[in-house]
């Protein structure tokens, strides 16, 4: 059997003891993915999702609608940790549930009947993708314009996990749950400007190592040189496309 799940594990989430939900367990753990079970309580929640824990699968239920609090704390662990999330339920329990959840967040949803080989094969696609050597890399997106901010997500999001700050201090504290792999930084902001970000960063020994490309409306040799001896590894324009940017990226990751 070769090891599918040793970089990664999943964490099952129901209401109730779910035969379905432990018979789930037994044949991931059979696929040689480790997997954890918890109710859908913060508490339990809470102690079963750890650092190792990379999809959460979730089954929702009629219920849904009365465990606010619960599908709060779901939705901000899957985000803080960037995590997988697939969910098994009707229509009605997924349209309540993306009131809070975004739905870029949802990584699948399944219907019941739950067609459980289907649902085992998604699940080691995704930590195969997303464990170990093969798995994408985190991009941090940080502007202060959220509609260019999104533009840049779309562009990003089917080759790269990716989280957003509209500012240096969202940044810092996404930055203290999760690793990066690079932060395309904003050059100009309210506040604090791209710059003291980088600045900032720098100086934490916990992201001082972490690649930083400055994304700017300004290309003049001025803006360019004063931010040199933070040691940016780039200096993108706003007017960049798709195609660039994302050529960017892959040479800078091919590197």
């Amino acid at each position: 059997m070769d090891n599918k799940g040793a970089n990664g594990k999943v964490a099952i989430i129901s209401v109730t003891d779910s035969f379905l939900a432990k018979s789930l367990i037994t044949k991931l753990e059979g696929n040689g993915i480790r997997s954890v079970f918890a109710h859908a309580g913060i508490k339990e929640m809470e102690e079963c999702i750890g650092d190792e824990t990379q999809l959460v699968i979730f089954f929702m239920s009629e219920d849904i609608e009365s465990m606010p609090e619960t599908i709060v704390y779901l939705k901000d662990i899957v985000l803080d940790k960037d995590m997988g999330l697939m969910l098994i339920g009707e229509s009605g329990e997924y349209e309540f549930l993306k009131k809070t959840v975004p739905e870029q967040s949802v990584t699948e949803w399944f219907r019941r009947p739950l067609d459980i080989d289907s649902l085992i094969r998604k699940a080691e696609a995704y930590l195969e993708e997303n464990t170990g050597e093969k798995r994408k890399k985190t991009v941090l997106i940080v502007d202060d314009d959220i509609t260019y901010m999104r533009t840049v997500y779309e562009w990003l999001k089917g080759s790269y996990h990716v989280g957003m700050a509209s500012n240096g201090v969202q940044a810092i504290s996404y930055l203290a749950k999760n690793k990066a792999d690079l932060v395309l930084l904003d050059y100009e902001m309210p506040v604090a400007d791209g710059p003291q970000v980088l600045s900032m960063l720098k100086n934490d020994p916990e992201t001082g190592q972490i690649p930083v490309m400055f994304l700017t409306g300004h290309g003049d040799r001025d803006s360019v040189l004063s931010v040199v001896d933070l040691s940016p590894v780039d200096y993108l324009l706003k007017t960049i496309d798709r195609e660039t940017l994302l050529k960017k990226l892959g040479d800078f990751f091919s590197k």
